[in-house]
């Protein structure tokens, strides 16, 4: 998910690292906040490390301290590091020099860049099943995230998806509602840009908000949703070339493109244009992660949020999850591995606060539980866990990573109609494929 400004939430104990060496492009800053409720004496350290920041930031820590009360024997200390390129180099350095954290979180599309290295030891599902967490706890797209090699390498928080929201008194003016109050289901392009003209046409302004301006993520997540409803694959085997679907992907980017006209949507608007623009109700729908779902309640405009609608055949949405890792421990603590299962089991079990951030939790019972079942508009794109897709497996893919930069830089101008889509899909794929020819540095 996009980074969110951190928030100091005036915790009992704070501790500020800072990195002045850049580490692979990035320098790091990192913040360890203990949990309010202080320590018991005697309780055991466990690490742990996460990059969670703004609103995400205060309701895991509010997770992390309810966790901390109801087993005074065991302190849970949080280090918060920066968001991207800074917390994956500091991971895998802390990895093998020997000095990594009990516990991690990573998105799970950067499981294939580190796990092959051994920076991460796999889970051991007895002891997690002893615990209440199954396979079957988990939707299979999420499930079969965390999974490589035929080991369990991560356990989901949650899918964070791409989705749509829709201002509903636009939509309702528009003539877009059906009887529930719900956007009317949409299945074809045509349609599609028909509704968002007629969107444009209450607004004055704009059917659609969408920012992609050196932005190579939201360039990149409506690009595979799409690419995805066509049901069509992307394979990366490292020493072959990129496997793709050239035709389908020029289809992509040419319907992107027109959508992008100054009418429907800015031509060239950035991504905090965007959120302004529909929070300010200059536009009747909005493309964005459900992240942003605090950031419309605050606004309090009319509104409601849905996957986005399946264009082209196949129900699809792209997607990452925040997932628990086991940074890989050279002498193993085995007392501190047993509090880390119990920690992740605990706070799996309690994430209905986190499903109230936007998120769709990845445990499946408290997403069938009544408490989640009140939760509006979350419940009406929940769906999406069941048609999400991450980044295709590759050592460079995944959030945070150069991936979907090395996107942007061929194909913006595409995006922008300042070069054609099959040159800028060319350009791309043909840097996938130096990529695919060297070796995992990790």
């Amino acid at each position: 998910m996009k980074p969110l400004p951190h928030h100091n939430s005036g915790l009992s104990r704070r501790q500020v690292l800072t990195g002045g060496a850049a580490l692979l492009g990035g320098a790091f800053a990192a913040t360890s906040l203990a949990g309010c409720g202080g320590t018991a004496a005697g309780a055991e350290t466990l690490r742990f490390w996460h990059l969670l920041s703004g609103g995400d930031g205060i309701k895991m820590q509010a997770m992390i301290d309810r966790v901390n009360q109801a087993t005074p024997d065991v302190n849970v200390v949080p280090t918060v590091l920066a968001w991207g390129t800074p917390y994956y180099t500091k991971l895998a350095m802390a990895s093998a020099g020997g000095r990594p954290p009990e516990i991690a979180i990573m998105h799970a599309s950067r499981i294939p860049g580190y796990a092959p290295g051994g920076l991460l030891d796999a889970w051991d599902m007895a002891e997690m099943e002893a615990r209440g967490i199954t396979e079957d706890s988990f939707a299979a797209p999420i499930w079969a995230s965390g999974q490589l090699d035929g080991g369990v390498f991560s356990l989901a928080l949650d899918s964070h998806p791409f989705i749509a929201m829709y201002n509903t008194d636009v939509a309702e003016q528009a003539g877009l509602l059906d009887g529930s109050g719900q956007m009317t289901e949409i299945s074809d392009p045509d349609t599609f840009l028909e509704a968002l003209r007629e969107m444009q046409a209450v607004t004055g302004v704009h059917g659609l908000s969408y920012g992609f301006i050196n932005d190579g993520a939201q360039m990149w997540r409506l690009f595979y949703t799409l690419y995805r409803q066509h049901n069509a694959e992307m394979v990366l085997e490292p020493g072959q070339s990129a496997q793709v679907d050239r035709d389908t992907a020029i289809d992509c980017l040419e319907f992107i493109t027109t959508l992008l006209d100054d009418n429907i949507a800015a031509k060239s608007g950035d991504y905090g244009t965007a959120v302004a623009e529909f929070a300010g109700g200059g536009s009747g729908m909005f493309f964005t992660g459900v992240w942003e779902l605090p950031t419309m309640q605050d606004a309090g405009i009319p509104f409601d949020a849905m996957t986005i609608p399946t264009l082209f055949g196949t129900p699809a949405a792209y997607a990452d999850s925040h997932a628990f890792v086991l940074p890989h421990q050279n002498d193993l603590d085995e007392i501190r591995r047993s509090q880390a299962y119990d920690f992740v089991a605990d706070i799996l079990k309690g994430s209905i606060s986190w499903a109230e951030a936007g998120h769709i939790p990845a445990y499946q019972p408290v997403v069938n539980s009544p408490e989640y079942s009140e939760l509006q508009p979350q419940t009406n794109y929940a769906d999406a866990a069941e048609i999400i897709n991450y980044d295709p497996r590759a050592w460079f893919t995944g959030s945070g990573s150069d991936f979907q930069t090395f996107f942007a830089e061929h194909v913006q101008n595409v995006f922008l109609g300042r070069e054609a889509p099959d040159t800028g899909w060319d350009a791309f794929v043909d840097r996938l494929d130096t990529l695919l020819a060297k070796p995992n540095p990790v």
